[in-house]
């Protein structure tokens, strides 16, 4: 079996545009969350929401050729160009067939499919005329044939749709193909733009959402007893997978390992995770056992901790259930405190969370932390509202969608 590596990462986040913007935010434990500025949120329940800052489209894409994107591809296609800057890759000394690219997206080209609908929906015509790009711009596969088609990458390309839990799935297929060999270089990742009118109605509908309008910066709280849903993000992750003796022989840098990785089902409800974390549970189980790891192997898990009430006490029964004793001995944090949920594009985020902790040894905080919830296990070390420096060697991502979707990825220190 091969050994994957990770040679090139990007980020776009509410708390930064950019690989060590975000790392520094995060560590920082700075909150992404504010008032909406996408649209009139006056007379929204929720009114906030984690959006990208400060970005000018202009400065990464052609205009005409953005004009054709989605924001959630466009945002693809900034994070995948400096993943692949950072790797260093020269695609003229590389075999493009054996390169892929394989993206998640829970929802795909949501503002398009809200502004071309809506538009027909309050046309006069008897026959509404659609802009010729909705097709390509709302399919969540066209992200992975945009950053494809730039750097003329043959090998696999397909995209990953299992709602939260997309990249960790892009990531972990990525991680497959190329200990099978049939991949060098995978392009894995995500990105989700779902910061529209549709996406924060809809998620509040569900009373899925904070409502926490006086204080939107620390309305997600994860584990915090007053917690009340989850705050909507936005952005993007890229990670760089690549093949190990591939890596060496162009002399890369290497960040990290992916030693291990899991996928199973809740079978349980469309929407609620099991209440006794059954699936975040097994899907931990499978991944250590892929990496062949003992429990008292791992020091970080950066867990879901979406904030909701019924999440993040199954997450950490799952822990409790996994790991026994060894669990109080765990650093555990919840990055979507800072970031917010970025649906699609979690996974890939808190991968690159693991790979900061690894590299600096440093572990990331859970903020807006004030009062411990009685049914949450007062000894876990939830590294409650500053960063805690440890030697991190093991780290592990969990991300869980609706649908009872789970993903597991274990990031290991590299070692030659």
């Amino acid at each position: 079996m091969k050994r994957v590596v990770v040679t090139g990462i990007g980020a776009l986040t509410p708390i930064g545009n950019t690989i060590p913007t975000f790392k520094t935010n995060l560590f920082n434990g700075v909150s992404g969350a504010g008032l909406i500025t996408k649209y009139d949120a006056t007379h929204f329940k929720t009114r906030f929401a984690c959006e990208i800052k400060d970005l000018n489209i202009a400065d990464h894409l052609d205009r005409r050729e953005a004009r054709r994107m989605d924001p959630f591809t466009q945002y693809a296609m900034i994070v995948a160009d400096e993943a692949m800057q950072d790797a260093g890759i020269d695609i003229e000394k590389i075999n493009l067939d054996k390169a892929g690219v394989i993206w998640g997206s829970g929802i795909g080209g949501f503002e398009t499919i809200e502004s071309e609908v809506s538009a027909a929906a309050l046309s006069q015509s008897e026959t509404p005329r659609y802009n010729p790009f909705l097709i390509p711009k709302l399919i969540a596969d066209i992200a992975p044939g945009y950053i494809s088609i730039k750097y003329g990458f043959r090998g696999i390309n397909y995209a990953t749709v299992s709602a939260c839990a997309s990249s960790s799935h892009a990531i972990i297929n990525a991680s497959d193909y190329i200990r099978m060999g049939r991949a060098d270089i995978i392009i894995a990742g995500g990105s989700e733009a779902a910061v529209t009118k549709a996406g924060m109605g809809g998620f509040s509908s569900m009373k899925a959402l904070s409502t926490r309008n006086d204080d939107p910066q620390r309305a997600s709280r994860p584990f915090d007893k007053d917690r009340d849903g989850f705050v909507l993000g936005e952005g993007a992750g890229a990670l760089i997978l690549e093949e190990l003796e591939h890596a060496k022989a162009r002399g890369a840098k290497i960040y990290g390992e992916i030693v291990g990785v899991g996928m199973t089902a809740d079978a349980h409800h469309i929407t609620a995770p099991h209440p006794e974390g059954l699936g975040a549970r097994n899907v931990m189980k499978v991944a250590l056992e892929d990496a062949k790891l003992n429990i008292d192997e791992v020091d970080y898990v950066n867990v879901h901790g979406t904030s909701t009430p019924l999440g993040d006490i199954a997450e950490t029964k799952a822990i409790k259930k996994v790991f026994g004793d060894k669990a109080h001995g765990l650093n555990i944090s919840s990055t979507k405190s800072m970031t917010g949920h970025l649906l699609g594009a979690a996974g890939s985020i808190e991968a690159l969370a693991c790979i900061f902790a690894i590299q600096d040894n440093v572990v990331p905080p859970t903020i807006n932390h004030q009062t411990f919830d009685p049914e949450i296990d007062e000894k876990l070390n939830l590294t409650l509202n500053e960063a805690q420096e440890r030697k991190v060697d093991i780290a592990i991502s969990n991300t869980f969608g609706f649908g009872g979707h789970n993903a597991t990825v274990v990031v290991s220190r590299y070692k030659d």
